[in-house]
């Protein structure tokens, strides 16, 4: 009901009543909004029953309350709070469920949640161990789902996660995302936002078998109205050995390149050299692994939002396939003391990058309510940092630095 009609049904009932009903409205036994009560007659003395002086009390509530409509008429109207992303994405997902109509958002959420579950099921069946699922939620919308195995069988640490986050943006960091997303407005404060992904790293204990990272994650800024603002993908997946077995390499860059392949031909080059100059400790001069892809900020520059989105899904389910027949082959075999010792050094080398160039971490760990424990779950259960070590000449130790320093063309 609009501000103009409420005050003037409120003075319709207020007319209509009769001069006992005024006086049962006032708040206060001597005041009510300009009805003046007479002083209370002294203990037993009598007075006249009824309501003092009833026509100076209307004339005077008259004039006071069309002063009030006339403050009603001249104020802007109030405006109902417009909801928030969160909160339509709640209600559709309630009335409607996700199709392909669906915004990207509810899509993408819906899409990373199946291959978590996927994911984590093959896991389990080369583990022989369950994971550890946590289902939480944020405050203002959003939330997460963290699968980790601890101490396992295969796996010394491994996580699967999914974040989803919905917040607002601040004018500095508009500006900073305008460099490469145009259809940003450059004249707003503030712009609602919202981030979904799932994060992946395996740690297993047999130091001939590799780690594994894999992230893939779509953003997204929305106007008032709930539409897409701007909107872009990222993701990827590397791997990192401590022993260098060059079939493993090959495979897994193989199936990448694979899933690549089917959208455009110029992606794996491009994204694998992407990822050779980004997962690099600068402070030593070598990578972290040997690689995989990486990509950031594809957006409508570079495809329209299905074909990414497609090519997103391709990569995220090429997983499976490029690293569970590598984990199969290697996690049973035979290892020594000295060869578990490198795992640890190099796991250390993990750790580096995760925290001192991981723009992902520290934009986890910088986030409003961040869940800690959620992104730190990529770190290794156990590492190990040696003052001053190299490995000897001519060892498989030494074989796999000097991979890292000169990144190689697997495929």
């Amino acid at each position: 009901m609009s501000s103009s009609v409420r005050p003037c049904l409120w003075l319709s009932s207020f007319c209509k009543a009769r001069p006992s009903q005024l006086h049962s409205l006032r708040p206060h036994p001597r005041l009510s909004r300009g009805f003046i009560t007479p002083p209370p007659n002294p203990r037993g003395s009598s007075g006249p029953k009824g309501v003092w002086a009833p026509k100076a009390r209307i004339a005077v509530g008259i004039v006071f309350i069309g002063a009030m409509i006339y403050s009603m008429a001249t104020e802007e109207p109030t405006k109902l709070d417009t909801p928030s992303i969160a909160e339509r994405d709640a209600l559709q997902k309630r009335e409607s469920g996700v199709s392909e109509n669906s915004p990207m958002r509810l899509r993408m959420e819906e899409f990373i949640k199946e291959q978590q579950k996927e994911i984590v099921a093959e896991l389990e069946k080369v583990d022989g161990k369950k994971f550890q699922v946590d289902t939480w939620t944020r405050e203002n919308g959003g939330g997460g789902i963290s699968s980790v195995l601890q101490d396992g069988n295969v796996f010394e640490k491994a996580g699967v996660n999914i974040s989803i986050v919905y917040g607002t943006l601040p004018r500095a960091a508009i500006e900073k995302m305008r460099v490469h997303h145009k259809a940003i407005d450059p004249d707003i404060q503030s712009l609602e936002f919202f981030a979904a992904g799932l994060s992946m790293v395996l740690h297993p204990i047999n130091p001939m078998a590799p780690t594994v990272h894999l992230n893939y994650r779509y953003f997204e800024t929305a106007n008032t109205d709930g539409t897409s603002n701007a909107w872009w993908f990222g993701g990827g997946t590397d791997l990192t050995p401590s022993y260098l077995f060059d079939e493993d390499a090959i495979h897994f860059h193989k199936t990448i390149k694979d899933a690549c392949d089917k959208h455009d031909k110029a992606y794996y080059p491009r994204f694998k050299k992407w990822c050779d100059e980004y997962f690099v400790n600068k402070h030593r001069g070598e990578a972290r692994g040997i690689g995989g892809i990486f990509f950031d900020d594809l957006d409508e520059q570079e495809k329209d939002q299905e074909n990414t989105f497609a090519f997103a899904q391709s990569g995220l389910k090429a997983f499976l396939p490029s690293y569970i027949p590598i984990i199969m082959k290697r996690k049973d075999m035979p290892y020594t003391e000295k060869e578990k010792q490198w795992q640890q050094i190099r796991r250390g080398r993990y750790v580096e990058f995760n925290l001192v160039h991981d723009r992902g971490t520290a934009f986890g760990l910088n986030t409003p309510s961040a869940r800690v424990e959620a992104i730190l779950m990529s770190l290794p259960l156990t590492a190990s940092w040696r003052y001053m070590f190299e490995p000897e000449k001519g060892s498989r130790e030494q074989r796999l630095v000097d991979v890292l320093r000169e990144p190689r063309e697997w495929v």
